[in-house]
């Protein structure tokens, strides 16, 4: 899911692809930044580049 959220997949889109809600999704995010201590998308998808996890 950070993958996808990193990617700049939106939540229904992440959603869909994955079968889920889209409060799972939305609480699967919150959950993300707070235990990495990230406050926003972009410094996650920045994490997320400057680690590899994404191109």
């Amino acid at each position: 899911m950070l993958r996808l959220i990193a990617s700049g997949h939106s939540v229904s889109d992440i959603a869909r692809e994955l079968c889920l809600s889209v409060k799972t999704v939305s609480t699967h995010r919150t959950r993300i930044l707070k235990k990495m201590r990230l406050r926003n998308n972009a410094e996650l998808t920045h994490y997320a580049i400057s680690r590899r996890l994404v191109d």
